[in-house]
């Protein structure tokens, strides 16, 4: 019997070999990070979300660029009707207040509005404002409050940069557990005309007496859609920093499901596809 046990071994470890060989790696997350437009500088700022993108997890950024300097800068990427389809999730990093056609913003909004993910950073917040009167707050399906109603949040400025104080005030959700209080350099902190219900805030910044909800979860449309956003960003040292990196990647793979509880990448979706 052992004879032909050790017959056995030599002639089965190939294919052992190809069993194991064969079994498919966790394919990365495919990431379009819309950016550009006014008062930022987002020829750098696209290369630094891109690279500490895809240094924390298994994550392909494509980057979807507008040079235009203005709050009417366009973007290609969104030309086609099905845009988004070749994405798991959709970064938006776009400064175009300017940009009130609401067929453009329906388009944009489109594939969320059917369950694709997103993360939106800084003047994403300010963009897209078809409602003249943004400044007052619109209620939840209002006829203009189409982007506010994506992000969660309504917001209408800021006031001068002074650093920011970083508060995380929910500690059980996996995007924020175990993160640690800090404070910017200085930033802008985005005013709040209105949280919507379907917001769930995550953090909080403090200048001197003023403190606001910068960052936040919302859930988007009849889809469910699963949207993280942050108010934070502004400056090239903020978005270089390994904490706001940090809590950005956290964000996005959250949106997509790949977020354990304790804020651990899922299996496969670390870095190096750890």
């Amino acid at each position: 019997m052992k004879s032909i046990v050790r017959r056995l071994i030599p002639a089965l470890a190939p294919l052992l070999f190809l069993s194991a060989s064969a079994e498919p790696a966790v394919k990365p997350l495919k990431a379009l990070l819309v950016i550009g437009g006014c008062c930022h500088d987002y020829a750098v700022q696209k290369d630094l979300l891109e690279s500490g993108i895809e240094a924390r997890a298994n994550i392909e950024v494509d980057v979807c660029f507008s040079p235009d300097k203005t709050t009417k800068a366009t973007f290609t990427c969104y030309d086609k009707a099905d845009w988004a389809e070749a994405y798991d999730v959709i970064i938006h990093d776009e400064c175009s207040a300017n940009i009130n056609d609401p067929a453009i913003v329906n388009r944009i909004l489109d594939p969320h509005r059917k369950g694709k993910p997103a993360v939106n950073l800084h003047c994403a917040m300010h963009s897209y404002r078809t409602e003249p009167y943004f400044k007052t707050a619109l209620q939840t399906g209002a006829e203009h409050a189409m982007w506010f109603d994506f992000l969660g949040l309504q917001s209408s400025g800021h006031g001068k940069q002074m650093p920011i104080n970083v508060t995380y005030v929910d500690a059980t959700n996996p995007i924020t557990k175990g993160l640690v209080n800090w404070t910017t350099i200085n930033e802008e902190l985005y005013n709040n005309i209105r949280v919507h219900e379907t917001a769930k805030p995550l953090a909080v910044g403090k200048q001197g007496a003023e403190e606001k909800v910068i960052a936040w979860t919302n859930e988007y449309s009849a889809a469910k859609t699963r949207v993280f956003s942050t108010t934070l960003g502004h400056n090239n040292d903020t978005v270089s920093d390994a904490r706001y990196l940090d809590f950005v990647t956290r964000g996005l793979l959250w949106s997509c499901d790949k977020l354990d509880k304790d804020g651990k990448p899922l299996a496969g979706y670390g870095p190096k596809g750890q």
